[in-house]
Formats: C-alpha cells, structure tokens, sequence
C-alpha cells in the first residue's frame, strides 16, 4: 500500500507530463477491455434467463421491506458515478477550460452511464451459480473463471480492468492535490502548501500531503477492520454532500441572473437539471447512512451518518470560533482572472 501511494506521488511530482497521455490510454483501454469482457461473456458463459435478470428478485440484505432494499441497492452503484469533478479541479490547467471541463464532465457521465447499465445486464445474465458467486472471496474471478474455464484467460480480463483502477488512482492523485493546493491558496489550508515548484511546476507540497493522510489512514486496517469501516463510510457520503453544495450554489446563481453566457452549457434545461440533481442527490444521502445489512452488528453498521454528524459540528465550531474572524474569504480578483482566463489555448 504504502509503496503504492509512494510511485503514485513520485509520478505526480515528477512525470506529470505523462499523466494526461495515460489518461488518454486509460480511456482506450477503458474501451477495449469493456468489449472484450462483454464478447468473452456473452460467448462462452452460460446464461440466465431474461426473467431472472429483469423479474426474479432477490434479498440477502436482512431488510423485510422491498422499498428500502431497493433503494439499498441503488446506493451500492453509485460510487461508479463520483469523481467527475476531478475535471473541475484541474481546470486551471486545461486549455480552453470554459467549455473543455464542461463537456468533459457530461459526457464522461454519459458515456459511462450507457457502459455501466450495458455491462450489469452482462453480468446479471452470466452470473452463472449464483451460490458458488455468492461464496467467492472476489466474484468478479469468479464469473470470468466460470466463462473461460482458464486460469490465465480469467487472470487477464481482471488484470485489464486492474490497470484501469490504477491510472484511475494516478488522476485521483492529481485532482486531491489541485484541490489541497487551492485550498491552500485560498486561506483554508496553511500557505505552505500553495507553494508550486518552480521547476516541476507542481505543487508538490499539495502532492505529498494527501499521500501521508491516506498512508497514515491505512494503518487503522492492521488494527481493525471495523475502525478502518468507520473511516471509508463516509467517502461517498461526504463527495454527494459536496455536490449537493455545489449544484444549490449553481442552481441560486442560475435563478438570481448571475450566470452569464458560456461556451457550453446546458441552456434553459439547466435549471431542471439542477433541481432534478438535487432531488436525486437528497434522495440518495437518506439510504447512504442505513445500515446495509440486518441485523446490525459492528461489522456491518453503516458509520457515515455519525462521523459526517462529528465532521459537521468540528467545521461549524472551527468556523464560528476562529475562521468568521480570520479567514478573510475567496480572492475575487484572482477568480476574475481565472475566469478570464478560461478560454486559453495555450500551453502556458
């Protein structure tokens, strides 16, 4: 793990150059391995029947009412659909920002969207013995085991779709590191980690203090699983309530008349999209803290609502006890500027 994070920082530090030619061949292999698992599938595993995969029903959640073990299962696949603001924070250092973030963010949600809902009706129909999956220790093995019948040609689907989680991790690092140094630059964190290397032109600071926290993190899973459990909970829990933040802001300046004209943009549906995202969003944040298995015992309990409810009350008293009087708010000249600057199509 820790030698992991350490090649992960060493290339954001001193080959991010490659970073966005691996982002690209991420997106091809991305591709390549979604039609080779799907033809491998659809070939040689055994099927299901239509009504298996869209009328059988099935709950191992413990939870006796259809309607919460529904909506249980929809919270289960939408970590597949965090992470699109990660354009957003290295926007700043994308040519013609204004209309390349935008359209990057909405058709990557679209283009996966159509892969995912594709790839599980894949699934659902090659599932094959659903105990003998259910028994597995990895069941993503399991089901190309099952399908090939060969060691090496299961070993190499899993390989391929390994690569796509690492260079995925590799930008993950970037986009963590924009936004600690923006926060950095912005008053929020302490300056020293708004410091950019003159010569990486990186800032490496902001590189390597996301990397000591996760490292340091990790260490709770030597002690206890369940410790580690309370930590992780709150990832997709706390990234929609950023997004829910961000698109009632967006949705505010929509209906007051400070959004002016852009490159790209959603037009008059974007304040249906807006409401829309923030209905589906709460929505989703009600069964994020359920329990997801019944009954509730400290290896299954769902930690996100009390370590958001702890995170909460720690940023509201730091607010009103010191940062109301200290922080002295966002620099509206450098915004102005950034913005401005939107429309570049230069290297620099």
């Amino acid at each position: 793990m820790w030698a992991y994070l350490l090649v992960l920082g060493l290339m954001n530090m001193y080959a991010f150059w490659i970073i966005p030619y691996v982002e690209v061949f991420a997106g091809i292999i991305h591709i390549g391995l979604w039609i080779s698992m799907a033809s491998v599938l659809l070939a040689l595993a055994p099927r299901h029947t239509a009504e298996f995969v869209f009328l059988q029903k099935a709950d191992l959640s413990g939870w006796e009412n259809d309607f919460v073990s529904f909506n249980l299962g929809i919270v289960l696949i939408t970590w597949g659909f965090v992470g699109f603001d990660a354009s957003a924070h290295i926007s700043e250092e994308t040519r013609r920002a204004n209309s390349t973030i935008p359209k990057t963010m909405f058709w990557g949600i679209v283009a996966n969207m159509l892969l995912a809902f594709g790839m599980i009706l894949i699934f659902m129909t090659c599932l094959g013995d659903v105990d003998a999956l259910l028994a597995a220790g990895y069941p993503l093995i399991a089901i190309c085991l099952n399908a090939t019948n060969s060691v090496a040609g299961a070993s190499a689907l899993v390989g391929g779709n390994l690569m796509t989680v690492i260079t995925a991790t590799i930008g993950s690092v970037t986009s963590a590191s924009r936004l600690t140094w923006a926060w950095s630059r912005d008053g929020a964190l302490p300056s020293y980690f708004s410091c950019v290397d003159p010569r990486q032109r990186v800032p490496v600071r902001s590189v390597w203090l996301p990397m000591l926290l996760v490292a340091l993190l990790s260490l709770l899973n030597l002690a206890s699983y369940t410790a580690f459990s309370v930590i992780i909970s709150l990832s997709t829990f706390g990234l929609y309530q950023s997004y829910f933040i961000a698109i009632a802001c967006m949705l505010s300046a929509r209906l007051s008349g400070r959004i002016g004209e852009a490159p790209w943009s959603l037009g008059r549906a974007g304040v249906a999209v807006n409401v829309f995202a923030l209905v589906y969003t709460a929505w989703l944040g009600i069964f994020m803290v359920f329990p997801n298995y019944l009954p509730i015992d400290p290896n299954y309990m769902n930690y996100a609502l009390p370590i958001n409810t702890l995170i909460w009350i720690i940023a509201l008293v730091t607010w009103f006890a010191w940062a109301r009087n200290h922080w002295p708010g966002l620099n509206i000249e450098l915004i102005d500027k950034i913005v401005a600057d939107g429309g570049r199509d230069t290297k620099d």
